[in-house]
Formats: C-alpha cells, sequence, structure tokens
C-alpha cells in the first residue's frame, strides 16, 4: 500500500519536535523537512527586519529622537510604493530563463542584495536624522530623505525575497502540499520575529545610539548569510528546464486569467480589508507602550516579540483545524471574530492604564491576524491556477503588503491629527476604535465567499461528523 507523508509524524523515529512542529507532516523522502527547515531561513530574515522596522526603529523614531509619528509611520510606509510589484515579480519568476535553469534563486540573490543595502546605510542615515534637527548646517530634510531611502531598500528586497522564495518553496513539494509548504514558511517568519524580538529587546536593554548602529549592521550581516544558507543547492543546474519555460503569455493575459478565478477579487478585497484592519497599530504599539504606559525600549521591543508569538500560536492552531477539514474562508472569518476584543482590551488599556490588558490583547491581535492570513494564504493556495503559484502568492502578498503600508501611514497621521487636537492618549484609542470598525467590515465583506462554500467538516469540535 502506498505510504502517505502525513503518517511521517506519527513514527516513533520522528523527534519529539518534528511532531509538535505546525506543517511538519509536509515533509516527505524526496523533500526532507531538514531541506525545507534550511529553505525557511529566508523567512528569518524577513521577520528580523520586520521586526526592525514596525518595532524597533518607528519607537526609536518617535520617543527618542522626537520624530512626528505620522512622519515616521510614512518612512515605515514606504515599501508601499513597492508592494504591488510583488504579483509582477512572482510571474517573472514563474516565466524566467535562466541559462543555468535557475528560475528563483536569482531573484532571491537580487533581493537579498537590496535588502543588504538598505540595513546598511539606515544607522548612518538615522544619525543624519538626528543631529539634523540640532544642527543649522543640515536641514531637516536631508536626514528624512535618508531615512525614506534606507526603508525602502530594505521594504524592496524583503518584498522580492519573500515572494520568490514562497514560490520556490512550492516549487520543491507536490500540488497537493503546496499550501501546507507555504505555511510552514510563514511560521518560520514568525518564529524569526519573535526571536529577533527578543534578541534586539535584549540588546538594546540599556539604549544608546552606538548600541542600535551595531543591531542594525549585524542584522544587515546575517540576513546575507541566512538568505545564502537557505538558497544553497535548492535549485539545480538544468539547462533544459529553462528552455522548457513557457513564454506564450505576458502578465496582463496571466492577470486575467488569475482574477476569472473562483472569488478571485473578493478574496483579494477580504484579504486587504483584513490587512488594514490588523497592521493599522503596527507603527503604534511600542510608542504607545512607552509614551502611555511609560515602558522602556526593550519592555516595548518585547511587545512584537508578543505579537509575533500570537501570530505562530493562530498559524499553529489554525492549521490544526484545517487539517481536519475546516474551510480557510471561515478560518479567516475566525480571525476577524478574535481580533474585535482585542482591540478593545488594548483600548482599555489605555484608559485604565493597565499594563496587562495592554500585552493580552497584543497577543490576542497576533492570534487573530495569525488565524486570518493562515485562513486566506490557504483559500488562495488552493483555488491558485497550477501554473501560477508565483503570481498567486505575489498577488496575495502585494495586497496584503500595500493594505498594510495604506494602513501603517494613516495610522500615524490619523493618531497625530487627533493628538493635535484632543491628547496623545485619545490620538492613539482613535486608531484602535478605526482598527475595530475595519474588522466589521472585512466581516460583511466575506459573507458572499462563506455563503458560496461547503459546509465545515465539525468533527474537530464535535467529535463526530454532523
Amino acid at each position: 500500500m502506498t505510504s502517505f507523508t502525513h503518517d511521517a509524524p506519527e513514527t516513533p523515529q520522528q523527534p519529539w519536535w518534528v511532531r509538535l512542529l505546525p506543517f511538519s507532516d509536509v515533509a516527505s523522502k524526496d523533500l526532507p523537512l531538514g531541506r525545507l527547515m534550511r529553505l525557511a531561513l529566508f523567512q528569518v530574515s524577513v521577520g528580523m527586519a520586520l521586526v526592525l522596522l514596525i518595532g524597533t526603529l518607528n519607537r526609536v523614531m518617535i520617543v527618542e529622537l522626537k520624530v512626528p509619528a505620522s512622519l515616521v509611520a510614512v518612512m515605515v510606509a514606504m515599501p508601499l510604493i513597492f508592494a504591488p510589484f510583488r504579483a509582477v515579480i512572482g510571474y517573472r519568476s514563474d516565466k524566467h530563463v535562466s541559462a543555468i535553469g535557475w528560475r528563483r534563486v536569482p531573484y532571491i540573490w537580487m533581493g537579498s542584495l537590496i535588502q543588504f543595502g538598505g540595513l546598511a546605510v539606515m544607522p548612518f542615515a538615522l544619525l543624519v536624522l538626528a543631529g539634523a534637527g540640532q544642527s543649522a548646517s543640515v536641514p531637516g530634510w536631508v536626514g528624512q530623505v535618508a531615512v525614506a531611502l534606507a526603508f525602502l531598500l530594505v521594504g524592496a528586497g524583503l518584498h522580492t525575497t519573500q515572494t520568490v522564495g514562497l514560490a520556490l518553496a512550492t516549487d520543491l513539494a507536490p500540488v497537493e502540499d503546496q499550501p501546507k509548504v507555504v505555511g510552514l514558511m510563514y511560521v518560520m517568519l514568525l518564529a524569526g520575529m519573535v526571536f529577533s524580538a527578543l534578541l534586539f529587546g535584549y540588546l538594546l536593554r540599556d539604549f544608546s545610539p552606538g548600541a542600535l548602529i551595531r543591531v542594525i549592521q549585524g542584522a544587515a550581516v546575517f540576513t546575507m548569510v541566512l538568505n545564502g544558507i537557505a538558497v544553497w543547492k535548492q535549485e539545480t543546474i538544468a539547462a533544459p528546464r529553462a528552455a522548457a519555460v513557457q513564454t506564450d503569455q505576458d502578465f496582463v493575459q496571466a492577470w486575467s486569467r488569475f482574477t476569472k478565478g473562483e472569488s478571485a477579487k473578493r478574496r483579494l478585497i477580504a484579504v486587504g480589508l483584513g490587512t488594514m484592519a490588523f497592521t493599522m497599530e503596527d507603527v503604534l504599539l511600542e510608542p504607545f507602550g512607552g509614551e502611555i504606559l511609560n515602558l522602556t525600549v526593550g519592555v516595548t521591543t518585547a511587545l512584537t516579540a508578543t505579537l509575533a508569538l500570537g501570530g505562530l500560536a493562530g498559524f499553529a492552531w489554525a492549521s490544526r483545524v484545517l487539517s481536519q477539514g475546516f474551510d480557510p474562508f471561515r478560518m479567516a472569518m475566525w480571525g476577524t471574530f478574535v481580533g474585535v476584543p482585542a482591540f478593545l482590551l488594548v483600548i482599555g488599556s489605555g484608559l485604565t492604564g493597565t499594563v496587562w490588558m495592554f500585552v493580552f490583547g497584543t497577543l490576542l491581535i497576533g492570534f487573530g491576524a495569525g488565524i486570518f492570513g493562515h485562513g486566506t494564504l490557504t483559500a488562495t493556495m488552493n483555488l491558485a491556477p497550477k501554473d501560477q503559484a508565483g503570481l498567486a502568492l505575489g498577488a496575495w502578498g502585494a495586497v496584503q503588503a500595500t493594505a498594510a503600508g495604506v494602513a501603517v501611514a494613516w495610522g500615524g497621521i490619523m493618531r497625530d491629527l487627533v493628538a493635535h487636537v484632543t491628547n496623545s492618549a485619545t490620538g492613539y484609542l482613535s486608531v484602535y476604535v478605526l482598527e475595530v470598525v475595519l474588522l466589521l467590515i472585512t466581516m460583511v465583506a466575506m459573507v458572499p465567499l462563506l455563503r458560496s462554500r461547503p459546509a465545515a467538516n465539525p468533527a474537530f469540535f464535535q467529535g463526530e461528523s454532523s
């Protein structure tokens, strides 16, 4: 009888950590878990960059460097300029013709170099930004442009690396296992964010400009090391495969075919709305903790780890439930259900000054976002045309990144506008209230998707089929 790969984690030979790892049942003899875990290191480098962008650096610029939150939010949202091109990059890597047969690796390496460049110049850009306001000889706009350029380079690099890296992961797996492979990659992203946030929090426990510079430069070097190990021998040299790449479609035709798929446009709209709801506070959580609740840099950096840990738990739980036949659209809807009380807890912490409510609310935000992200990602992969894995992932990532960029920028601007009229605490809380409203709108937008789907398998919840 044929041996199925999902039986592997049940064998006594498997280590205990393999049995607990979400999506570990994707491993097979031809695609061992070790190879997938090594490839997933590119997600660790992406997670490290995200912690710097949306966690540590925005807190430092707003609280320590006294940069307006609206300006910081716009800088963090600079990758928005590049995000829509994720779909194009995914498509180009699907159709890329290389002399040695590689399709994905050249794009991953290019993205790594761009990401390294942004991190390499960022410390000096921050020094210019900090000194521009104190020196009459340095115009203020010089530091702002320098930091914005550094953020843009890091964002462009991580978007390229992540999109093509996920497509390479799906190339290595059978079609039926591709959603699980992508899920494993995202678990590694969240794990990388948790590890990086804890490490950065420890290294910056006694904050100084020199310590911040060392952290950023170390992240730049570590990015190249991790991504180099990740892509080593993942694609074979095979010139005939390069010659066989189809070239009979341009991007417009491929995009038209993709959007004609089952509820493709509505899925992307739901992804955008839900992402905005869950990410508008990204640039504000750490400053909120520092300014309103008087938490230190090290403690607020650990909040990013809490957010990522909640996302990791959400992904793991969603993986278990979806493996029982639960519908991914309904899973995404559950994520919005978790998000509403999560933001209400954060709002309550600001009104009462209660730290534990803030921490628990942050954890639940990550948990809800993980459930929502896993549901929409699984639905995207399940319904994508077989030869459009890169395009499907690129479209999902482009909508998600663009929505996140718009949300982050608007969140910072809204905070400053409301704070100018009222006070700083009200400025933060107004953003969290808007996120609750967006979650409710997302629920409404997803109702037609639920109506078009078969009922979920209730066996996991009831112990028997209905």
